[in-house]
């Protein structure tokens, strides 16, 4: 419950349920299989009506699903879905989001753009860097492997900031040139604005950065964060709905469908990007040549 991301989804399922008189259990698993399994035990022994899993790095197999199927438990999972089995869900179109990321800064005018990937075992991960590719693809933009990194597969709330500073650092030191980033979420977003900001690097000036998911503290970072906004509030009241949906079907006999909603991303402009500049007076990108006015060895070549 630490982590940003989803305090206002949780929210969205407290004020969805206390307007249809239905009271949270709740409990914090911590990304922890076994705490998972112990709080799952204990929740159906408590014979609850309906079960909302929120955490997308959680693995939920064949044993827990028929266990939930058994029980005849409504489930729906926040951030993971489940192609087969009696779980709903509901998710954001990653694949468009990150897509519209990378659509902005190049149409901002940058080329030279540095990746954090998200780790290979969110689920999140895979979509995203599909989308970012297949719009590459499309547009001739190459994707050099030197300015491409990976989060590590922590999953601790706060490591996507530290992760983020120390790649970005890393990108810096390794010389790559790049006028703009693209993170995997906001809170490695806001650890390479931090590496930049160490390193004497302005963004947006030198380079602009783009996080995904649009957590409460983009808004009053500074520079404000640019984005992509999941609709966390939403998320967490359409999953009630389909959940009382379930309960009701349930309490008349009625045959139940696992339900799957994909929500639409949104693009946020804030101050962290902004168009490349033309003129040889700014410093344009991370390890360019100098420019005319100033002595630094970061900045952008007239070509």
């Amino acid at each position: 419950m630490g982590d940003p991301f989803c305090t206002p989804i949780i929210q969205g399922i407290e004020d969805s349920l206390y307007q249809n008189s239905y009271l949270p259990i709740l409990t914090d698993v911590q990304n922890e299989r076994s705490r998972f399994e112990a709080y799952l035990e204990m929740l159906l022994g408590l014979r609850v009506e309906g079960l909302i899993v929120l955490g997308n790095w959680l693995f939920m197999d064949v044993d827990v699903l028929a266990d939930l199927a058994k029980n005849r438990i409504p489930t729906v999972m926040i951030g993971h879905e489940l192609k087969k089995g009696p779980v709903s869900s509901v998710i954001v179109d990653n694949e468009a989001g990150a897509r519209l990321a990378v659509e902005h800064l190049f149409a901002l005018g940058h080329r030279e753009i540095a990746f954090i990937r998200g780790p290979k075992g969110l689920g999140d991960s895979a979509p995203r860097w599909r989308g970012i590719k297949k719009f590459a693809e499309g547009h001739g933009l190459v994707l050099d492997p030197e300015r491409i990194v990976d989060l590590p597969e922590s999953q601790h709330p706060n490591s996507g900031f530290e992760a983020g500073l120390v790649l970005t650092r890393r990108l810096i030191e390794s010389k790559q040139r790049f006028t703009a980033l693209m993170a995997f979420d906001d809170m490695a977003a806001f650890g390479a604005i931090r590496a930049l900001a160490a390193a004497g690097i302005d963004v947006p000036g030198q380079c602009s950065v783009i996080g995904f998911d649009d957590v409460s503290p983009s808004s009053i970072a500074t520079p404000a964060l640019t984005t992509i906004r999941q609709p966390l509030g939403t998320m967490g009241a359409i999953s009630v709905d389909i959940a009382l949906e379930a309960i009701k079907a349930e309490e008349s006999s009625k045959a139940v469908s696992a339900v799957h909603r994909r929500l639409a991303p949104e693009l946020i402009v804030r101050d962290s990007t902004r168009s490349l500049r033309q003129d040889a007076s700014e410093n344009r990108g991370v390890n360019g040549a100098r420019t005319a006015n100033r002595s630094m060895a970061l900045g952008a070549s007239e070509n």
